[in-house]
Order: C-alpha cells, then sequence, then structure tokens
C-alpha cells in the first residue's frame, strides 16, 4: 500500500513526516532465540518535528467524518493518541490490554481480537461510560499488521452503540482487504522502513 497523500483545512501538512519516520525508524535484533527484528520507534517520539506533525497528518483523512473521540491501544496509543485527539479538538480514551493482571477501575466492556502477528488473543477494554451511542470513533494506532486490535476495538463500538470510523496508522503492514475492512489509512507502509 502507497503511503497517503493528506490535504488538511487547518493548513499544510508536513511533506517530509513520511521520510522523517523513515528516517528516524530501526529495526533491532533482540539477539539469540528470536525469531524476528523487533521495531524501534523510539526516534519517532524524540523527534519535535515529528510529534508536531503526526496528530494533524494522521487525522486529515478522517477530518469530514467529524470523529467525536479517539481510541488508542496501549502502549503507543498513549503517545499518539492524545495528539490525533488534539489535532481534532476531541476527547480520547485509551483501549486496556490488562495482559499484565492489571485492570483499570469501573465499568469495563471488552472484546477479545482474533489472532495477532504472534498468533495471540488478546483481551482489550474500554470504560463503559466513554463511549456511546452519540459516539463516531477514530481508533489511531502506530502500526496495523493484521488488523487484530482493530477488529476487537471495532467490536466494542458495536457494544456501546458507536459508529467506527477507521483506524489512522503510522505504519500499515495489513492485506489491503484487511485495510479496506476496517477503514484503515495510514502514513507509511512497512517497504519504507529498513
Amino acid at each position: 500500500m502507497p503511503p497517503m497523500a493528506f490535504s488538511d483545512p487547518d493548513g499544510p501538512l508536513d511533506p517530509d513526516l513520511p521520510g522523517r519516520l523513515s528516517e528516524s525508524f530501526r529495526w533491532v535484533d533482540p539477539g539469540p532465540g528470536s525469531s524476528h527484528l523487533v521495531s524501534d520507534t523510539s526516534g519517532w517520539w524524540r523527534d519535535p518535528q515529528v510529534l508536531a506533525a503526526l496528530g494533524p497528518a494522521l487525522v486529515a483523512p478522517f477530518r469530514d467524518a467529524r470523529p467525536t473521540v479517539v481510541v488508542a491501544p496501549a502502549v503507543t496509543g498513549l503517545i499518539i493518541g492524545p495528539l490525533a485527539a488534539t489535532a481534532l479538538a476531541v476527547g480520547f480514551v485509551p483501549v486496556h490490554k490488562p495482559d499484565d493482571g492489571r485492570l483499570p477501575s469501573g465499568a469495563l466492556t471488552w472484546a477479545q481480537s482474533p489472532p495477532d502477528f504472534r498468533g495471540r488473543r488478546v483481551g482489550l477494554a474500554v470504560r463503559k461510560h466513554l463511549i456511546g451511542p452519540d459516539d463516531r470513533v477514530l481508533m489511531v494506532d502506530d502500526w496495523v499488521a493484521t488488523g487484530a486490535q482493530a477488529h476487537a476495538v471495532r467490536e466494542i463500538c458495536a457494544i456501546r452503540g458507536a459508529r467506527w470510523l477507521g483506524v489512522a496508522a503510522i505504519v500499515v503492514d495489513c492485506p489491503p482487504e484487511v485495510a479496506h475492512e476496517l477503514g484503515v489509512c495510514g502514513l507509511l507502509d512497512s517497504g519504507r522502513l529498513t
């Protein structure tokens, strides 16, 4: 999937953003016993120009749909979710993955993902009172490989009666049919990350 070209009614978007993302990314070999390289996106968070440009670039394709809330799964979603929400002047809701044994307080709406790129099924949860039938939900994520988490978040939205708008991702690495089904728009495809 080629990178998306975005325009934004609030002003021009940074045309250098895809290049800056590629340049500040690296693959890391975790060492013996690992079957694959691990992505290191820490350079993205260190670059103030990337941080300033990410929110507006991610939300540009969804502005006309007028999202009322941005949701994002922990951990990197807790960085880019608020950036996207701020660019839209809407609120942010974290999607919890309580696989570490810690659960957020309050009543939760749960969904389980289909198998992800490692074959895991992940439980995801949102506090019930934070998403409702009047919401138009935009999910943001750093990387969409299988769409597993997006499937689960879309299910949570359906349970809460909210309208699913799609996924704004930094990197899109999923098959085109998955991107189409989930409404995924991205800034880069993984082929640009060498």
